[in-house]
């Protein structure tokens, strides 16, 4: 499970021009993006018509920031049962850098959902929650955006962290911290991460009463940030929503099944 809010220590060993390519095919990509709902279910209360959610995540090998393995799990509605998982081990090329993120981890989540749509297309989640940034990002074009129009699926993303952006003192971290602590007093509270410019790049939410920190949620693509609030809260049993969670929890699992770490520790 990556922090998008830490930037890697070897993260100078890609270049400005690199980076600056990176950009420019966020910027691409982005005139792709749509942010309102184009789903396959109602916006209703109970949304009718939703019946499989997926999650992807990526879990790293111990004491190593390079082998990982991907996972993408389907999750039944509304029971929020596991009905699919399926894993892909990788070696990552380039170092987390913050804004970058889907560079390094976009590859292999694609792949699983390739896989997925080839394989049981019956079951292909009709949106899927991203653990990472959305919109919620420097261009408002992060992991979950980019894998979203890459696969065109509606995707969402879901911080643990909140990114700081360069939008004026209200998106501030000490700001952020201070106001969501104020606003945020039970579960289903939302605070909108709006800029000095008036963009509004996503939300802080509170899960449950019983959870403190918020989570932030984000646009990926074809839900709009209201419908994937919503849909958000509807998936949290905890501080996480259910299809980032066991995404998380079927990857680490699979890394100790396999070994891997003790194969790493000993190689």
């Amino acid at each position: 499970m990556h922090e998008e809010e830490k930037i890697s220590d070897n993260g100078d060993i890609v270049d400005d021009v690199q980076r600056e390519e990176w950009m420019q095919q966020q910027i691409t990509l982005k005139s792709r993006l749509i942010e309102t709902d184009d789903i396959s279910f109602s916006t209703d209360n109970e949304f009718t018509g939703l019946r499989y959610i997926g999650g992807v995540d990526l879990s790293f090998v111990k004491d190593n920031n390079n082998d990982a393995i991907a996972s993408l799990v389907v999750l039944t509605y509304p029971a929020l049962e596991i009905l699919y998982t399926d894993y892909q081990k990788v070696s990552l090329d380039y170092p987390y850098i913050a804004g970058f993120l889907a560079f390094r981890e976009v590859a292999p989540l694609l792949s699983l959902i390739t896989s997925l749509q080839s394989k049981q297309p019956s079951i292909f989640p009709q949106f899927i929650i991203v653990d990472g940034n959305g919109t919620l990002h420097p261009r408002q074009f992060g992991l979950a955006c980019h894998l979203g129009v890459l696969a065109d699926v509606p995707t969402i993303g879901v911080g643990k962290n909140f990114l700081q952006i360069d939008d004026g003192v209200e998106l501030s971290m000490p700001h952020v911290k201070k106001v969501t602590k104020d606003v945020l007093k039970k579960g289903g509270d939302v605070y909108y991460l709006k800029g000095q410019s008036g963009t509004v790049y996503g939300a802080a939410v509170r899960s449950l009463d019983t959870t403190t920190n918020p989570i932030f949620v984000s646009v990926g693509h074809r839900i709009s940030l209201d419908t994937a609030i919503r849909l958000v809260l509807r998936c949290c049993k905890y501080r996480i929503p259910e299809p980032t969670r066991q995404a998380d929890i079927c990857s680490r699992e699979f890394i100790r099944t396999q070994n891997l770490e003790k194969r790493q520790s000993s190689s």
